[in-house]
């Protein structure tokens, strides 16, 4: 007897095979069963998914090739996470379910799948729980309301303050308290991943902890996946894409630095994980942990609506102290002041004492143009409209969006002028400039000052950023320049001087929520400041600005988070911008800007007929804030409601106007529901 099953597999959402396909099996297979199934010529990895009771049964259906035998079916609770992230993202169930598997599952024939079956995984000795150091008040405090609460909790705690050991504890509670439960512990970017796993394995030991993310091999990523499966991994760490990790008995969800945009997915299904972690906790019935010194404004207002409880943990564990923070006028500064003469002379008293300092500056090469003093010409990207980056180390101009590269030329190729110059500054500029301020400062030990960079370029190769943590760690480097990587969850202990250098341009920038990230990256960077408390007393934070008597600054000054956000939520609900305000994005991608332009106000008419529309917002497509990248051209239109549901009903019915809405030069479209950038 032959068995109709739903399939899904991985079409895009535009596609005409978006929803579950028809196929026949000779067995009764449950829903979550990972299949082989032939789609077109292809044989490709499909899922079993519940059967919809308007299923058409009028065709012969292909029949499945092969069951991925020695995997127990994924969770009703998963595919109902996968279904809700389809429908609410505007993706296709396949596309989102098959891209949440391990790639080697997905590209394993059925023979090659039985031969990596029987050589199994390594068994590995359990270790026991490792108990942790002395809780301090807030954290037995934060604990004891931890227990016994169904709704979400908002961990607002000062960096320093100790979030972490509550993590920890709360992972260690729930595995002692049941011998299958698993927990979930997410974080923004891969760097933090390794720090995180060495303290988690310490604590639980080796083979109780899985990650995942998308720096491992697909072997590891396969075996890790498998362990999270099977339950053998008690607790999984790893960036946004482990929040679709299969747990049978998942139990907690934490998510640090909640606030991050890391978290927000920028290609294919724009999912956010934090939110969907939310979700996941909702529908697994675990108890799911928000923690962050500058929680976003999204969950800072849930919390004053009372859909969250905020958690505050407010002071530094021991006798550590928040740095003071020092706002510098650059406008009384001498004139081309890199470093204010301050600020040099404080470095100076730093490094002569053994201290270490960091300079933060967001924006990595040496310039961010190189430019020519006799015509107009600048270092333009040709395929991006965008400039190549100046990289004085390798003598090249590369494009931070595209990655073309090319030699830096010797005369202008335009004029033929051979003065051309570096406009703006970047971290390896201010790495050779602090060198130079600091050549005749002596260490303690009378040895010359020792400085590094860590930014995307300086730790590219495999293990480079471990060696610069580690030299930080040792205490091998004196000043450390970097960008905004270095202001993440790092615990460097001996650093009593952070100075942020060139910030102002987010504050004024048309990005409603560029205040938000720079007040988090400044009180982030503050954070690495003063950790150890025998230095903490003494600790500093200085700001460069041109704009000293910004709100921003005064809230910074005070390390007032609250005030911030009230401030920030006043003039978000004033203007009916997000929390109080819901958008979406559609994105179109061309040959020519007008084509894309011609698709989006054909997709605008489309609209006009639809009863939904009257709740919603439709604006004018323009081109988007980088109009072309790699020769592809990119507009964008903005939607936006006072209702969310009113939103996804509009772009669940629009949706469907879409897909066979054609343009000439067309090469793609999407709809990004929640947008961190506009």
């Amino acid at each position: 007897m032959l068995h109709r099953i739903d399939v899904v597999v991985p079409t895009p959402a535009h596609s005409s095979a978006a929803g579950p396909l028809s196929y026949s099996s000779e067995q009764a297979l449950a829903a979550g069963t990972l299949v082989r199934v032939p789609l077109g010529k292809r044989e490709v990895l499909g899922i079993v998914w519940p059967r919809s009771a308007e299923a058409d049964e009028s065709f012969a259906a292909k029949p499945v090739a092969a069951v991925l035998d020695g995997i127990s079916p994924l969770s009703p609770k998963w595919q109902q996470l996968v279904s809700f992230a389809a429908d609410y993202y505007q993706r296709s169930i396949g596309e989102v379910a098959l891209a949440a598997l391990p790639p080697q599952l997905r590209d394993l024939d059925a023979t090659q799948w039985q031969r990596r079956m029987k050589r199994g995984n390594a068994a590995q000795d359990a270790g026991g729980i490792v108990n942790g150091p002395p809780l301090t008040p807030d954290q037995r405090d934060v604990l004891a309301q931890l227990e016994g609460q169904d709704r979400p909790f908002l961990l607002y705690g000062v960096t320093g303050s100790g979030k972490t050991e509550v993590y920890l504890r709360a992972v260690q509670r729930l595995l002692e308290a049941d011998a299958q439960a698993q927990a979930l512990v997410l974080v923004p970017e891969i760097n933090l991943t390794p720090q995180l796993q060495e303290r988690f394995a310490q604590r639980f030991g080796e083979s109780a902890i899985a990650s995942l993310h998308s720096g491992m091999t697909p072997p590891q990523r396969l075996r890790n996946w498998l362990a999270a499966h099977s339950g053998a991994a008690r607790v999984v760490l790893g960036t946004r894409m482990a929040v679709f990790a299969s747990m049978p008995a998942l139990r907690l969800v934490v998510v640090d630095e909640e606030h991050d945009a890391s978290y927000k997915q920028q290609e294919g299904a724009r999912y956010s994980a934090r939110d969907l972690a939310v979700l996941r906790g909702k529908f697994e019935g675990a108890q799911v942990i928000l923690g962050s010194a500058t929680p976003s404004l999204e969950s800072w207002q849930a919390a004053n609506k009372g859909r969250y409880q905020r958690l505050a943990m407010a002071t530094r564990v021991g006798e550590a102290r928040l740095p003071d923070v020092r706002v510098v006028d650059m406008n009384a500064q001498p004139k081309g002041a890199v470093l204010s003469p301050p600020l040099v002379d404080a470095i100076q008293q730093r490094v002569a004492r053994g201290e270490q300092v960091l300079l933060f500056l967001n924006r990595r090469g040496y310039a961010p143009v190189l430019a020519c003093t006799a015509c107009e010409w600048k270092s333009d990207c040709p395929n991006c409209s965008a400039y190549r980056v100046f990289h004085k180390i390798d003598r090249t101009l590369r494009c931070h969006h595209c990655g073309f590269a090319d030699r830096v030329p010797r005369a202008c190729p335009v004029c033929g002028n051979v003065d051309i110059a570096p406009i703006g500054r970047g971290t390896e500029q201010l790495e050779e400039h602090v060198g130079e301020l600091l050549a005749g400062v002596k260490r303690a030990d009378g040895e010359a000052v020792r400085i590094a960079r860590m930014d995307a370029d300086s730790t590219r190769l495999k293990g480079a950023l471990e060696a610069q943590l580690a030299r930080m760690h040792a205490g091998d480097v004196d000043v450390l320049v970097g960008t905004q990587m270095v202001t993440k969850g790092h615990d460097f202990r001996r650093i009593s001087l952070v100075a942020a250098i060139n910030v102002d341009s987010a504050l004024f920038s048309s990005d409603f929520r560029a205040p938000e990230r720079l007040f988090a990256l400044l009180m982030q960077a503050a954070g690495r400041a003063g950790r150890d408390a025998q230095a903490g007393h003494a600790s500093e934070m200085w700001v460069q600005t041109w704009h000293p008597q910004h709100a921003l600054f005064a809230a910074l000054r005070r390390h007032d988070y609250p005030a911030f956000a009230e401030r920030q939520l006043a003039e978000r609900e004033q203007a009916g911008m997000p929390p109080f305000g819901f958008q979406a994005l559609v994105r179109a991608d061309a040959r020519t800007q007008e084509a894309a332009q011609a698709w989006l106000h054909a997709a605008a008419q489309r609209a006009q007929a639809m009863p939904e529309l009257g709740q919603v917002a439709l604006y004018s497509p323009v081109p988007a804030t980088v109009q072309r990248i790699a020769n592809v051209e990119r507009a964008q239109m903005l939607v936006e409601s006072a209702s969310r549901p009113a939103l996804q009903r509009f772009l669940a019915a629009w949706h469907g106007e879409l897909h066979g809405l054609r343009e000439k030069g067309l090469i793609r479209w999407a709809i990004d529901v929640d947008p961190l950038a506009i």
